[in-house]
């Protein structure tokens, strides 16, 4: 599945920590560098979190339309994604049809609108 990302911010890629190398007995100054590794890379893992939360441009609501006033899907785009409160019988992967109440997302296929 491949996310689209639409926001001017830069997100940093996180690197897994080199753990120090554990020694043959309990010792504290091991477990105390241990544990300050560990912290400092699930600080950076919540900057990540909170900078994601704080851009709601990142993940963008989709809007929820009927299948009859969806946008045209060869217009849309392949790949394409939406939402529709009025699909009847949806079964993944075939066109939406309107006239029933089920909620359900759909993507287009750049002809039609498909459920998924």
């Amino acid at each position: 599945m491949t996310l689209i990302v639409t926001t001017t911010s830069e997100l940093q890629r996180i690197a897994p920590p080199a753990l120090p190398q554990a020694s043959e007995e309990y010792s504290r100054p091991y477990q105390d560098q241990l544990n300050n590794v560990i912290r400092l890379y699930l600080n950076r893992i919540n900057t990540l979190v909170g900078q994601i939360q704080a851009d709601k441009t990142i993940f963008p609501a989709l809007t929820v339309y009927t299948v009859a006033t969806l946008p045209s899907a060869a217009t849309s785009g392949a790949g394409a994604r939406s939402f529709v409160s009025d699909a009847l019988a949806p079964v993944f992967g075939s066109t939406v049809v309107t006239g029933g109440a089920v909620k359900t997302p759909v993507y287009s296929d750049g002809t039609n609108w498909k459920v998924g």
